[in-house]
């Protein structure tokens, strides 16, 4: 039976595999659509058209590297390891949500329990981070306990 941790690592995994498919599909798609367009008689019409496709690359190119950005940092995560603090691959329950520290995905539900898996580098990651059982923190006006770090 997998962890909790190893389920959560599985599904930011997915997420960051389902996000870098679709975005290679749309830049292969923008390419054949590239190839294909013939010169018309209306040759502005052909250049516009050809310029949009050419943004859409870009802008493909720029969604395909911050997703490789994501598979990088889950790459680094290590979720066997367990100190006392909250680090990158924590899983970390306080008095009002539990969290896994990775990256940005949003809420999990595992065994009708629900984790919000958060960036490091989100407001809430960097409250957390370096954190131990115990300890507290304010966010948006409420005062949140940690309870467990594993």
């Amino acid at each position: 039976m997998k962890s909790t941790k190893e389920e959560l690592y599985h599904h930011c995994q997915q997420f960051v595999q389902n996000r870098l498919n679709r975005i290679e599909q749309r830049i292969i798609n923008i390419q054949e659509s590239l190839h294909s367009e013939t010169k018309s008689t209306a040759g502005d019409k052909h250049e516009t058209g050809r310029a949009m496709l050419q943004l859409e690359r870009e802008k493909s190119g720029a969604q395909l590297a911050e997703a490789q950005k994501l598979q990088e940092i889950l790459s680094k995560i290590d979720i066997s390891s367990s100190s006392g603090y909250a680090h990158l691959g924590s899983l970390v329950s306080t008095s009002q949500a539990n969290y896994f520290l990775s990256i940005s995905v949003g809420k999990i539900t595992i065994n009708s329990t629900s984790y919000f898996a958060i960036a490091a580098n989100s407001p809430i990651g960097k409250l957390l981070l370096g954190k131990k059982s115990g300890d507290g923190f304010s966010f948006n006006g409420n005062q949140i306990i940690i309870t467990e770090i594993s």
